[in-house]
């Protein structure tokens, strides 16, 4: 399968002397942090992606046999600058037709205005959350498999006051992401009869978070809810809330749930909880094989990028065409009911039915449903931390 390190992150080619796709080819960004505060997580996502655009290019089905390709480049999560950069050669040195990404929210909102629609290339995003982007002005081109944070707020709070606590102190990564699901983390908690005892955010790459820490500390709370990142200053702000032992409870959200956290806190994250998109049932046990069988793991969104990568090659079919004017208003139709319901695994029958003229209801990885302005309904898998790793104890 092609490109699932780091190292064939290949990205893009600069310079006017890169090549556009021959007929045969169709490019497709991967626009991942692949550094940053999310690196741990973004292989995984990257792999899905190619997995679903390997699928699609042995299948040969793909408008009279056309080939995926992968073009991956780097978002760093965080920069936004860097990300406009980076998806600014995808479209004019690579020529690539659609953009599986961005990850995160400030990015991917600065690629969709910068780039996407002024080019009018379709992006589909498998983890980019933030409310925010549910209202964007998108002329139709920004799709997301992952649900909004508004959502994620309501989950978080439930689980809260159904664990008893009675007050939180809530820290956010300071970008679109954190604030969004700040705010709703603490709307909704504080509809449930919560009590938040302060809400400040956090910047990223500091090495020392202990002003902050000393912070939440004063306030006070039964837990600390932490909506950063793992592999940033989410993790930092833990560390010295557990080295001080200002909290020895935490509630992570989706940007901090991934096996690095664990790996590097270890036993005393033991009993802290969260929740991150994720789905359960058939299909995301299919997924999970399938991962398996091309050499990585299904962790955090490679279930929601596979699906992305997916939705983009289904929608080229159902139009007839890899231009995104013609096949941006197809991914609806193929996302959704109704037609034949169609996993993982399962990309060559998709293509073959919307090329005999039928119609699929694209469930994929992750039960995928459409609804409003293009994003998913989502559900999400509850965790907690144990013996220093992470178990799933639910789904909503």
């Amino acid at each position: 399968m092609r490109g699932f390190t780091i190292a064939a992150l290949a990205a893009t080619a600069i310079g006017s002397g890169a090549a556009l796709a021959d007929d045969h080819e169709v490019k497709i960004g991967v626009l991942l942090g692949f550094t940053g505060p999310i690196e741990s997580l973004t292989p995984a996502m990257a792999a899905g992606a190619e997995m679903a655009m390997k699928e699609v290019t042995d299948s040969a089905m793909l408008l009279g046999g056309k080939a995926l390709v992968p073009v991956r480049a780097d978002s760093t999560c965080v920069d936004s600058a860097a990300a406009s950069a980076a998806a600014e050669r995808l479209v004019t040195a690579e020529g690539v037709a659609a953009i599986m990404g961005a990850d995160c929210s400030g990015v991917t909102t600065a690629v969709l205005q910068n780039v996407a629609v002024p080019n009018g290339i379709v992006m589909i995003s498998p983890s980019a959350t933030s409310p925010a982007l549910s209202a964007i002005e998108d002329g139709g081109l920004f799709f997301r498999t992952a649900p909004s944070d508004a959502r994620q707020g309501a989950i978080a709070a439930e689980i809260l006051r159904e664990k008893g606590v009675e007050e939180i102190a809530l820290t956010y990564t300071n970008n679109d992401y954190g604030k969004g699901l700040a705010e709703a983390i603490a709307q909704n908690f504080e509809a449930l009869g919560g009590t938040v005892t302060i809400n400040t955010p956090h910047e990223d790459g500091k090495a020392d978070y202990s002003a902050e820490v000393g912070s939440l500390a004063a306030a006070g709370g039964d837990v600390l809810v932490v909506a950063g990142y793992l592999d940033q200053g989410g993790r930092g702000i833990v560390q010295g809330a557990i080295d001080t032992g200002a909290f020895d409870v935490f509630y992570l959200p989706d940007g901090m749930v991934g096996d690095s956290l664990p790996a590097a806190i270890g036993s005393a994250l033991d009993g802290s909880y969260g929740a991150a998109p994720g789905s359960t049932g058939e299909n995301a046990t299919t997924f999970e094989g399938l991962a398996v069988s091309a050499g990585f793991e299904a962790g955090p969104y490679a279930g929601e990028s596979y699906d992305a990568a997916a939705l983009i090659a289904l929608a080229m079919q159902k139009a007839g065409s890899t231009k995104a004017s013609d096949f941006a208003a197809a991914v609806l139709d193929v996302a959704n009911a109704p037609g034949e319901p169609i996993g993982p695994g399962e990309l060559k029958r998709a293509l073959e039915i919307i090329g005999a003229g039928g119609e699929v209801d694209y469930q994929g990885a992750t039960n995928v449903e459409l609804i409003g302005p293009g994003e998913s309904a989502g559900s999400y898998r509850q965790i907690e931390i144990r013996d220093g790793a992470i178990a799933t104890v639910g789904y909503r």
